[in-house]
């Protein structure tokens, strides 16, 4: 069967097209190299979501290389089988949104236009989008009502345009923290504000509201309520009639014949045998770095460097979440007992975030410079995980009845509470995908070599967000406050490597998302985006991804 329209991946950027494609009448094939997991397989098992690779590939079947800088400045390689790191995140269908905490900052107006507002900086790639947050607004809005996203709008200094007055779902229940952090705030002149998540605190269709389990980040969500692009999206798709995925269906190559056009995805199937499917349009959404890839991957004739590389760009400026993470703890001996069992409430949102800072003018940087946000989080509820950074005390390994009564007070008699700090990563020339030369997969392809070099600019306004963070946390009375800046990355917030822009000797797609050189070629996942802003990227890939269908809609060549 030839189908309209053939999806290379299943998570946020997929999942808009699969679903408004397949809702307009038009077949639809998903081609997902990772399983088919539903809810019922979800469970808060920490051994399977975040201690062992059951939403991941195992390392030894499919690695990656990873390129870092040491103290000396010498760029090092290493494989993710040795260093025993893993970079994957979410290889299922739905993708990571399956595994995502939700948090739905939209960009600004300022995110847009990074280059015109802020300036160019040395060694940085900046650019402004090819579209404007005018274009992406009614798409944002449409998010918030498909996906579902619960919160309060309330007035702010860097508040964006919205066409709608609120989120469509009231914000989720709140822990007492979240009161003590805004009477910290009032004192300081913060201006701090209810954060959005795509997370529904009332049941929509299928789908039931948050049960409070204390569970988002890294796990699957039992009620449906976290808006992952399988339960919002997919589902949806497949009751059409139109939509059909084929999980674990890994793409190894994208055919094209002699006039540039994709007339095939080649895979292999959960046998390992080859297998193809031909359609007339191809969207791949395999987040950034396989994405970027499988273009590499996908090498003729016509395309030596990979598809849609004649201009040397896929895979270049591949980008990050710059920032760091910050924590405090709070004791129940210092609160009255009703202030400590509502503290205790685990399973109750802080909610919480600070964009004071979108734009920075402090002399410490020599002018106006782009800022970032602050988001107020609990502490991941993960107990092994807490419980293994317990076993050392000044260097000096703790065991036996000391390990335990240390473990006791850490879980009865205290709550940690943590800050999240998000800054552009800037994109540069020392972070980018290749393929490696050495390292192969399972199928005996080539895996990504990702470099992930930093900008020391990206550190220094994250420290500056880290000092408003710290002192709130001071203000609130909380102990052992700290944070930590640094330059490394999370597999979860990727994107860049094939930039949308309109000229096709700097930029991979145009702004549309379609490819300068592939005619029937678009990519909606997180690579289309130059810069990514200073929140977590899902929310603005969702979006995109609902803007791209409708122009997919118009595309001539789906018609024929």
């Amino acid at each position: 069967m030839k189908y309209d329209v053939c999806v290379v991946g299943s998570g946020a950027g997929a999942g808009p097209v699969i679903y408004e494609l397949s809702k307009a009448g038009y077949k639809v094939v998903v081609l997902e190299k990772g399983p088919w997991f539903k809810t019922e397989d979800f469970s808060k098992d920490e051994m399977v979501a975040t201690r062992r690779s059951v939403y991941t590939p195992n390392l030894k079947d499919e690695s990656h290389v990873l390129v870092t800088q040491n103290d000396d400045g010498d760029w090092m390689s290493r494989s993710t089988y040795s260093s025993g790191k893993d970079f994957w995140n979410g290889s299922a269908v739905g993708g990571s949104s399956n595994f995502m905490s939700a948090y739905f900052h939209r960009l600004k107006p300022n995110d847009f236009r990074l280059l015109s507002e802020f300036g160019a900086i040395d060694g940085a790639n900046i650019v402004d989008w090819p579209i404007s947050y005018d274009e992406m607004e009614p798409y944002y809005a449409k998010v918030e009502s498909i996906i579902g996203v619960s919160g309060k709008v309330v007035p702010h200094s860097f508040l964006e345009p919205r066409s709608t007055e609120n989120f469509p779902y009231p914000a989720l229940g709140e822990n007492i923290f979240s009161t003590w952090l805004d009477k910290a705030a009032a004192k300081l002149d913060y201006e701090l504000i209810p954060a959005p998540r795509g997370i529904l605190s009332r049941p929509k269709d299928d789908r039931n509201s948050c049960f409070y389990s204390n569970y988002c980040g890294s796990y699957g969500c039992s009620s449906d309520a976290k808006g992952s692009s399988r339960v919002a999206l997919i589902n949806d798709a497949l009751k059409t009639g139109n939509c059909t995925v084929l999980p674990n269906s890994k793409v190894f190559h994208l055919q094209t014949e002699g006039n540039g056009k994709i007339v095939k995805a080649n895979y292999y199937n959960k046998a390992g045998e080859k297998q193809f499917v031909e359609a007339k349009i191809f969207v791949v959404a395999a987040q950034a770095i396989e994405t970027s890839r499988l273009l590499l991957m996908s090498k003729n004739s016509d395309f030596e460097n990979g598809l849609s590389n004649n201009a040397g760009q896929v895979g270049k400026n591949l980008i990050f979440s710059g920032g760091g993470i910050g924590s405090g703890q709070l004791f129940f001996d210092e609160l009255t007992p009703e202030e400590a069992k509502s503290l205790d409430s685990k399973g109750l949102f802080i909610n919480r975030a600070l964009q004071q800072w979108y734009e920075i003018d402090d002399k410490q940087f020599g002018g106006r410079v782009k800022g970032g946000t602050i988001d107020f989080v609990s502490e991941h509820a993960n107990a092994v995980t807490k419980a293994i950074k317990l076993k050392y005390d000044g260097g000096k390994l703790v065991y036996g009845s000391a390990l335990k009564e240390k473990m006791k007070r850490y879980f009865t008699e205290q709550r940690k509470l943590k800050f999240e700090i998000f800054v552009d990563w800037l994109p540069n020339d020392y972070c980018r995908v290749e393929l490696d030369d050495e390292v192969t997969d399972k199928w005996g392809d080539p895996v990504a070599k990702v470099w992930l070099g930093y900008h020391e600019h990206d550190l220094k306004v994250g420290r500056f967000l880290a000092e408003k963070a710290e002192a709130l946390f001071k203000e609130v009375g909380m102990k052992n406050v700290h944070s930590s800046i640094s330059g490394g990355v999370s597999a979860n917030l990727q994107a860049g490597g094939c930039r949308f822009g309109n000229d096709p000797k700097t930029s991979v797609l145009d702004k549309n998302c379609k490819s300068h050189e592939v005619s029937n070629l678009y990519i909606t996942d997180g690579s289309f985006m130059p810069t990514g802003g200073s929140v977590t990227y899902t929310f603005s890939i969702y979006a995109n991804s609902f803007r791209v269908a409708d122009q997919i809609l118009k595309d001539p060549i789906l018609k024929r």
